[in-house]
C-alpha cells in the first residue's frame, strides 16, 4: 500500500461524523427553504505521474503497456489493452478464450469501460464468440447512445465492427465443465423455496448440522475478472473490467462486472475504482459508486474502499438469515470480494475481504504486485 494513502488527521469515525452533521443540517432547513447538497471537494488532477492499478492478473498486461501510458497514451486506451491481454489468454479461466462456461458448456463474457473526461460508459453483457469484450464495451461508449448491449445484439453490434466470430470453449474448459456437470447436485446456483433456514436448537454457529447446512460449494467456485484503474499523464481517469464470470453459472447470468457503478466507477472530479470478486455483493452494495462518492467527500482510496467492504459484510450478514452460506461461523462473508482504486492526486489502494495481491504501476517503482489490505473490522 502506498504511504500518502495515510491522510493526515483523517480517520473514519470522523469523516461519518462529518457526513451524518451535515445531513442533520440540511433535513433540519425549513420548510420553506431550499434543500441543497454541499458541492463536492475539488481538487486539482495530479500530472506527471502516469499510474496504473488492477486486479493481480492486470501485472502481464501493465508491464507491457505500462509504458504507453508514461509515454502520453489515453487511460481508456492503455486499460483496455491491459485487459485484453488476459482476454486472448486460455491459461486465464476468469476471462476471454478460455474462460469457464455457463451450465450450458457455453462461454459468455461481461465487460465495460468508462472514461473521466466525457463521463461516458460502454458496456456488453452475455455477449458470446467475441474474443475482447472490452473493446466492444469502448465501441458501445463511442459509437453509441446506449450504456449497454447485452446477447445476441452485443454479438451482432460486434461483428458488425469486423470482430471475428471465435470459439472461446477451450480443452481445458471443456473438461473442467464436464467434470463439474458430472457431480452436479447441490453444487448449482438453483435454490430451493424454502423459509429462512435457523440454527438448530440450543445449537451454536459452530455445531455440525448448522455447518453442514452452510457449506453450499457453489461458492467455492472459480470466480475471476480483470480490472484496470487509469491516471494519464494530463491528470485524465478511465477504467476497464473484463471477464467470463462466475463458472458454471446459470444461462443469462450477469455479474458486476458490465454494471457501471458496480464492477466499475470513474469520475473526472475525483478518481476510479472497480472490483473483482463476488459480482453480487458488488451489485448490491454499488461498490466502485460508493467508493468514488467517498472520494470525493474527501477520504483516501484506502479508507473509501474499506467502508465499501464493510458495507458488504453487514449486507452478507442480513442476507445469511436466507442462505447460511453467505457467512463462516465467524459471521464473516464466506466468499471474496476485492476493491481498486484510485484518486486525482495519485494515492491508491487495494482491499479485500479476504487477503490476495493486486497490481500497480508507477514512475516511482514500475509495474509490480504489492499486498491487499485486509478489511479487519
Amino acid at each position: 500500500m502506498n504511504e500518502p494513502n495515510t491522510a493526515p488527521g483523517y480517520d473514519r469515525r470522523t469523516f461519518l461524523g462529518g457526513g451524518a452533521a451535515a445531513w442533520a443540517l440540511a433535513c433540519a432547513a425549513p420548510a420553506n427553504q431550499e434543500r441543497t447538497v454541499a458541492a463536492p471537494k475539488t481538487s486539482t488532477p495530479r500530472t506527471g505521474f502516469p499510474l496504473l492499478v488492477g486486479s493481480a492478473n492486470a501485472l502481464v498486461g501493465m508491464q507491457r503497456f505500462y509504458k504507453d501510458l508514461a509515454d502520453g497514451g489515453d487511460p481508456l486506451d492503455v486499460a483496455v489493452e491491459v485487459c485484453k491481454v488476459q482476454e486472448a489468454d486460455p491459461e486465464d479461466q476468469s476471462v476471454g478464450l478460455g474462460g469457464l462456461p455457463n451450465e450450458d458448456g457455453v462461454v459468455q463474457l461481461d465487460a465495460a469501460c468508462m472514461y473521466g473526461p466525457t463521463h461516458k460508459s460502454g458496456a456488453v453483457a452475455c455477449i458470446e464468440n467475441i474474443l475482447h469484450p472490452s473493446e466492444v464495451a469502448k465501441l458501445v461508449m463511442q459509437r453509441t447512445d446506449h450504456c449497454l448491449l447485452v446477447g445476441k445484439g452485443a454479438y451482432e453490434f460486434a461483428r458488425a465492427h469486423g470482430f471475428p466470430h471465435v470459439e472461446l470453449l477451450t480443452e481445458a474448459s471443456r473438461k473442467a465443465w464436464l467434470e463439474w456437470k458430472e457431480r452436479l447436485s447441490s453444487d448449482d446456483d438453483w435454490l430451493q423455496e424454502r423459509e429462512p433456514p435457523k440454527p438448530p436448537k440450543n445449537a451454536s454457529l459452530e455445531s455440525a448440522d448448522w455447518q453442514r447446512v452452510a457449506s453450499r460449494s457453489a461458492w467455492k467456485r472459480p470466480t475471476g475478472t480483470i480490472h484496470v484503474s487509469a491516471l494519464s499523464t494530463r491528470g485524465e481517469v478511465a477504467c476497464c473490467t473484463t471477464t467470463s464470470g462466475l463458472a458454471f453459472k446459470i444461462p443469462g447470468r450477469v455479474g458486476d462486472s458490465p454494471i457501471i457503478g458496480a464492477g466499475l466507477y470513474c469520475d473526472q472530479e475525483c478518481g476510479s475504482a472497480g472490483a473483482t470478486g463476488r459480482g453480487e455483493a458488488s451489485i448490491l452494495a454499488n461498490g466502485s459508486f460508493a467508493i468514488v462518492e467517498l472520494l470525493r467527500q474527501g477520504a483516501a482510496p484506502l479508507d473509501a474502499a474499506k467502508e465499501a467492504l464493510r458495507r458488504v459484510v453487514r449486507q452478507a450478514q442480513r442476507l445469511s438469515k436466507w442462505q447460511p452460506e453467505m457467512v463462516d461461523a465467524d459471521g464473516r462473508p464466506s466468499f471474496n470480494l476485492q476493491f481498486y482504486t484510485l484518486d486525482l492526486s495519485g494515492r491508491f489502494a487495494g482491499v479485500s475481504l479476504k487477503g490476495g495481491k493486486f497490481a500497480v504501476a508507477d514512475p516511482e517503482r514500475g509495474p509490480r504486485h504489492e499486498e491487499l489490505a485486509v478489511l479487519d473490522a
